[in-house]
């Protein structure tokens, strides 16, 4: 079965002042589909893998045959990683981690804030476009790290419960060149909740 484009899980100027209606139809209908299409004609190429779920392919993507196997990283990368950044966020509400999430960011970073600037500085720091990650080990025990391109955890055998998009088509629009703007104003639209169950989840 061909992957598609999920839809939004919100209208696209849902997350105003913060990330722009133009911005998100962009990102959204544009870089995302272009994942998608670029992911089905690769497996195309190698139809062993129409089988494969999207997450099989990011976690097996060293056995994808390697005539495919970086169009296969590059855009079912792409496709997995906005699949979930969509759903990280949602309308601006002011809340912050609460319960077992916000105690396991405690024990990371000491508290809250100090947990957005070890957070803000993966995404800030990474060269080039890449992705920041919150990771969840199966004790519960939290990480932060970075990863180029549209590389993910899953392709490490890891399990991210948040994750910023740090490609300039992201924020580029409205942000120019201020990526640590962008990151700043996307902390207004983190849907903690959605983390939450993510964490208690792994």
């Amino acid at each position: 079965m061909a992957h598609t484009l999920p839809p939004l899980p919100y209208a696209s100027n849902a997350l105003e002042p913060y990330i722009d209606a133009q911005t998100m139809d962009i990102h959204h209908g544009k870089h995302h589909q272009a994942y998608v299409n670029n992911l089905n004609a690769a497996i195309e190429k190698a139809p062993e893998l129409a089988s494969w779920s999207l997450d099989d392919l990011c976690r097996k993507i060293d056995t994808v045959p390697e005539a495919v196997r970086a169009a296969v990283r590059n855009n079912g990368g792409g496709h997995w990683n906005h699949s979930l950044f969509w759903t990280l966020m949602h309308a601006h509400d002011g809340a912050e981690p609460t319960g077992a999430l916000a105690d396991a960011i405690k024990a990371l970073s000491g508290d809250f804030m100090k947990f957005k600037e070890q957070f803000a500085a993966a995404g800030t720091t990474r060269f080039g476009s890449g992705w920041a990650w919150l990771i969840s080990d199966k004790a519960g025990k939290l990480s932060i790290e970075s990863s180029p391109n549209q590389d993910n955890p899953l392709m490490s055998g890891k399990y991210a419960i948040l994750g910023l998009d740090v490609w300039e088509h992201a924020y580029y629009l409205k942000y120019q060149n201020r990526r640590p703007d962008y990151i700043a104003a996307w902390w207004n639209v983190v849907n903690w909740g959605t983390v939450g169950e993510r964490y208690t989840a792994r």
